[in-house]
């Protein structure tokens, strides 16, 4: 019997598993997990963090206990720290234990995730400042929010994770600061788009500091070069980085932004070794290029992948789009393709069209404004790349333009597409047929 060793157990490992196992169901599994936790939902974290979810294990999908049942070997609190290539074998440090062993593997998957990026700022390693990529940082972080009067938050980065966390602070009721060191939030949109949304977050209360560098921290203070900002909470929301340190001590090939690098298949440059998730890299749809995508849709994705073909089948992960979608309080954001600035850095010639339009027919009730954005290669009206910001009902569309660029589809296509319509829905025209409609002016 073969021995499958996983460095990671959250939805994307487990998932790996479940796929290996299709194939080879007698294959013998261990999960080596760092936490506490397996197969939970990182992205529901902000909404326990602001209340929305009452308790920790309403993001747990499968337990531990369920996994063993399953006759995974799940290891919790148990670290690998190094790899031996040629004996095939992992060291483990049992963290609660105090021990360390070694371990066999015939095919070994790299699911180590990404950490919040730390800056090497004074104070940065202060108690009060948090990162909240996995659920027992979260639990930490909620644990620290309701012993203190927690009034007053500074976020560090105008990303997803920073939109996200604001809003659950504002649920909170506490003063949110956001500071971001670049000229706009939501760097994965376009200027014009980001300024929409920095817009939305001062009307939702959150006071927005951009082109403002922090400097250091003081228990309780924010330094930035703008001033002092009183912080009783400080939650990092500045990007995530691959956890790749594993992989590159054993002489494995990294990529893209110190990501483990990955054929189509999800294998390594190791013989037997594979990876998958927010630890490795991915290859862009339109571009071309090798990303670093950290999503959690794309980590499944390749985890299947990864799991197939440890298990004997064949499976290739086709690439990404970098659709993405997030919200803070009734404004919603999405994003997929290529933006202006990185459809120029891959050599295309392209138009930008941009509609203000409605969610909903404009007389109907709760109808509101809502931006749609495309991205157009001139002369063939492909579309490389959307946009979305408005209120209730608007992000979702966003899938709608991500499966038109998987196909391939031009603006006039787009625009002959049979959508559904009712007055709750939309106008008459959806947005994205009256943005595809715009379009065509540039493209012919």
């Amino acid at each position: 019997m073969s021995r499958l060793v996983v460095i990671g157990a959250d939805p994307g490992g487990m998932a790996a598993i479940s796929a290996a196992r299709q194939h080879t169901p007698d294959l013998e599994v261990v999960a080596i997990e760092r936490g506490r936790h397996t197969s939970y939902s990182a992205c529901g974290i902000p909404y326990l963090v602001g209340g929305e979810v009452d308790d920790v294990a309403e993001l747990v999908a499968r337990s531990p206990a369920a996994h063993r049942a399953n006759d995974i070997d799940v290891r919790l609190r148990h670290e690998a720290t190094a790899l031996d290539l040629d004996l095939r074998r992992v060291e483990i440090r049992d963290l609660d234990g105090s021990r360390t062993y070694q371990l066999d593997f015939d095919h070994l998957l790299l699911g180590t995730g990404g950490r919040p990026f730390r800056p090497d700022l004074p104070g940065i390693d202060l108690p009060f400042i948090r990162g909240v990529q996995t659920l027992d940082d979260a639990e930490e972080l909620v644990a620290q929010v309701e012993a203190v009067d927690c009034q007053h938050v500074v976020v560090v980065g105008g990303g997803y994770i920073g939109l996200e966390i604001a809003e659950a602070f504002l649920h909170r009721q506490a003063h949110v600061v956001l500071v971001e060191q670049a000229p706009q939030v939501m760097a994965s949109l376009d200027p014009e788009i980001g300024a929409l949304v920095t817009a939305a977050m001062h009307r939702h209360g959150v006071e927005v500091h951009l082109d403002t560098a922090v400097t250091g921290f003081e228990p309780g203070k924010v330094l930035t070069a703008d001033g002092v900002f009183d912080a009783d909470i400080v939650v990092l929301g500045i990007g995530v980085t691959p956890n790749s340190e594993l992989a590159d001590a054993a002489g494995i090939r990294l990529g893209v932004r110190r990501s483990i690098r990955v054929d189509r298949r999800q294998r390594t440059s190791a013989e037997g070794v594979w990876a998958a998730g927010d630890c490795c890299e991915s290859r862009h749809l339109m571009s071309g290029e090798p990303v670093h995508v950290p999503l959690g849709t794309v980590a499944n994705r390749q985890s299947r992948v990864a799991g197939t073909n440890i298990g004997g089948g064949y499976a290739t992960f086709p690439g990404v789009l970098g659709t993405a979608i997030s919200k803070i309080c009734d404004t919603e954001v999405a994003r997929t393709g290529l933006t202006s600035l990185e459809a120029a850095r891959a050599g295309f010639v392209y138009d930008v069209t941009t509609v203000e339009s409605t969610t909903r027919a404009r007389y109907y009730p709760g109808s509101d404004l809502m931006t749609t954005r495309f991205v157009v290669e001139r002369g063939t009206g492909r579309l490389l790349g959307a946009q979305i910001v408005g209120g209730a009902g608007a992000a979702k569309r966003i899938d709608t333009c991500a499966t038109a660029i998987t196909a391939g589809m031009t603006v006039e296509q787009i625009a002959q597409l049979d959508l559904s319509y009712a007055p709750p829905f939309s106008g008459v025209w959806d947005p994205i047929l009256v943005t595809a409609r715009a379009a065509l002016k540039s493209v012919r």
